[in-house]
């Protein structure tokens, strides 16, 4: 399937040269003078190998034509990521670099929307957001929790992220998966 180069978004995978690549990321630049482009960082799927490629936005490129399920993640050995599919209870394994900066949020029977082209899986897709529990911070200091400054906190995964003034050790928070920001405090 033709689209052009502006539609082209994270995770997408596109055929180039009989090859499939799967995009890390894309950004739209348009200059104040000259042709407006699209900057997209894509990995070889076949062996991992980075590439960067700059399209004109009314480009044609092919993207690859992938099938995206369900799937419920088991657990993590030195083969890869395990996951199930919640249907048919086929079992599917994910090499290390298909996850990526991915396997710091993966819970024991979370649901993930695996990208498969043909069997292969493409790529994974976590949920928007997350609740862990903040291990480590600052204590709170008295009078500083109207301020709108952050302090930082290390999460029970080991990501990093900044998190308000009242937020304490034991705080189970929900943090966006995109970026590991903090969103809000866990409702359980």
């Amino acid at each position: 399937m033709r689209v052009i180069a502006s539609s082209i978004r994270k995770g997408n995978v596109i055929e180039q040269d009989g090859k499939l690549y799967v995009v890390v990321s894309a950004e739209n630049i348009h200059p104040g003078k000259g042709t407006p482009v699209s900057q997209i960082e894509m990995r070889r799927i076949s062996d991992g190998v980075k590439i960067s490629e700059r399209y004109k936005t009314t480009d044609q490129v092919e993207k690859a034509t992938i099938e995206e399920r369900n799937y419920t993640f088991l657990y993590e050995d030195g083969d890869g990521f395990h996951f199930m599919n919640p249907e048919t209870y086929d079992q599917v394994q994910v090499s290390k670099d298909v996850v990526g900066d991915a396997a710091a949020y993966l819970q024991p029977d979370m649901t993930v929307k695996l990208s498969l082209h043909d069997v292969n899986v493409v790529s994974l897709a976590l949920p928007q957001r997350v609740t862990l529990e903040v291990v480590e911070t600052e204590p709170v200091t008295k009078g500083q929790t109207a301020s709108s400054s952050y302090k930082p906190a290390v999460l029970s995964n080991g990501v990093r992220t900044t998190v308000p003034p009242h937020i304490s050790v034991g705080t189970r928070i929900v943090v966006m998966t995109e970026d590991g920001s903090y969103s809000e405090r866990a409702k359980d």
